[in-house]
């Protein structure tokens, strides 16, 4: 680790933040319109798609499948990105010939066994190399029977997503049923079912089981503009409450109405001591977060949303009183293991902090002398890096190292982090954003 990978957190003293912001496309988005895009027979462009690590492998995966020849054995990278790594191989049983899946080393502990073992009901062939992990390998045979499939989605939605993306060109559609007892990141299959609504495709959850039913037809993804990332845009709405003499932080664009996880926000901040309006969001797609800086702990249930738990944990690390963030065991199967790292983190400002026997996070009292100056590690994994900032600004001396580990899915984010803090009520960002690359 050199001096130029690790990043001073900035910390603002006095000045309170004023600034609206503008965060790049939704990844979660962006990655299931480049597999409708994919498999649709006249697809549109996509305006606004993010460009970022997640969607380039994205974007690269479906380019080698697109162009590899009939029983050509090729490779995919997956890099850590779990988009890629389970609603890829449906695509590639598709496809006549081996496809090869391999991914970054942290990439190779996290679970796959759900999806892989859903594809062998199907009638798929799969070679494993690695257990329930990468690598593997899918030796496609150019069609996929469908029909009836059961699978443990517990650790994942993905494995849901996967499925129902692909369900449609299966012979005879998919009727998939969950067989555990709890599905995590109910939203993003909410999402997923969108997104096949609007190619097209009739999809459907049955009543109100965990089971899903997609029919067979064709996919017509139609151009359109991909919303901005809302669990993107969470740092800089926490950053109002973070800075010590607050401050306000508008959120352009913001969707009237939407599946993604991150609307959580405008429930979550208001019980962390925040006042968020939302008057403006018929009218100017524009939500505004104000604080005075005040904290508080929160007893918070995340098990619909758990991505966002990174961003909520970091203003309960400063937060005045105890926190409890419940339902997310399935963190342990991220980028890393998001409960024991926050919990590192956590301990090393010198607060108490565990994982309590149900998987939830607590955090304890703010201690007497207050927190100390660390450096967070990011442990590969965008929304650690994320939190190390959120917390920087209210513990002055903070750094975080490998803070280009956001380019997973917003390489902008220190630069924008930056401008925010110096906008004095100006604009941050670009929504120009990207376009489809297949």
């Amino acid at each position: 680790m050199s001096a130029a990978d690790i990043w001073p957190a900035p910390y603002l003293r006095e000045q309170k933040i004023d600034a609206s912001v503008e965060v790049p496309g939704s990844k979660s988005l962006s990655n299931r319109y480049l597999v409708l895009q994919y498999l649709s027979e006249q697809a549109a462009p996509l305006e606004n798609l993010l460009a970022a690590r997640d969607t380039a492998l994205m974007q690269e995966a479906l380019r080698t499948l697109k162009n590899a020849r009939a029983w050509q054995e090729i490779s995919i990278d997956t890099g850590l990105a779990g988009t890629v790594m389970r609603f890829v191989p449906p695509l590639a049983a598709l496809r006549e010939g081996v496809t090869h899946f391999d991914g970054d080393a942290g990439a190779r502990s996290r679970p796959m066994g759900a999806i892989l073992t859903a594809l062998e009901q199907l009638g798929v062939q799969i070679e494993r190399h690695n257990a329930d992990f990468l690598p593997f390998s899918v030796r496609g045979t150019g069609k996929v029977i469908g029909g009836r499939v059961e699978l443990d989605a517990s650790s994942s939605s993905q494995f849901v997503s996967a499925l129902l993306l692909a369900g449609a060109e299966f012979d005879q559609g998919l009727h998939l049923v969950h067989t555990g007892a709890k599905v995590p990141s109910l939203p993003h299959i909410e999402m997923t079912l969108e997104v096949l609504k609007v190619a097209g495709v009739k999809a459907f959850q049955v009543e109100e089981r965990f089971e899903w039913v997609v029919r067979p037809g064709v996919v017509t993804l139609p151009g359109l503009v991909v919303e901005p990332d809302l669990s993107n845009a969470g740092p800089f709405m926490c950053a109002a409450l973070a800075n010590p003499s607050g401050g306000q932080v508008r959120i352009l664009h913001f969707p009237e109405h939407t599946t993604q996880p991150g609307r959580e926000f405008l429930s979550i901040l208001p019980r962390l001591g925040a006042v968020v309006d939302t008057s403006e969001l018929s009218l100017r797609s524009q939500v505004r977060v104000q604080s005075d800086g005040s904290v508080q702990g929160v007893d918070v249930n995340l098990a619909h949303a758990g991505e966002i738990t990174p961003t909520v944990a970091a203003l309960c690390a400063i937060a005045q009183g105890e926190s409890q963030l419940r339902g997310v065991g399935h963190l342990r199967g991220h980028e890393t293991d998001r409960l024991e790292s926050i919990v590192a983190e956590v301990r090393k400002l010198g607060r108490e902090a565990k994982i309590l026997e149900d998987d939830t996070i607590y955090i304890g009292q703010m201690p007497r002398d207050g927190l100390r100056p660390v450096t967070f590690e990011s442990y590969h994994d965008h929304r650690m890096a994320t939190f190390g900032a959120i917390v920087g600004l209210r513990v002055p001396g903070c750094k975080v190292k490998d803070i280009e580990t956001t380019a997973k899915t917003m390489p902008e984010f220190p630069a924008l982090w930056a401008q925010m803090l110096s906008a004095s009520g100006s604009t941050v960002g670009d929504k120009g954003g990207g376009r489809d690359l297949i």
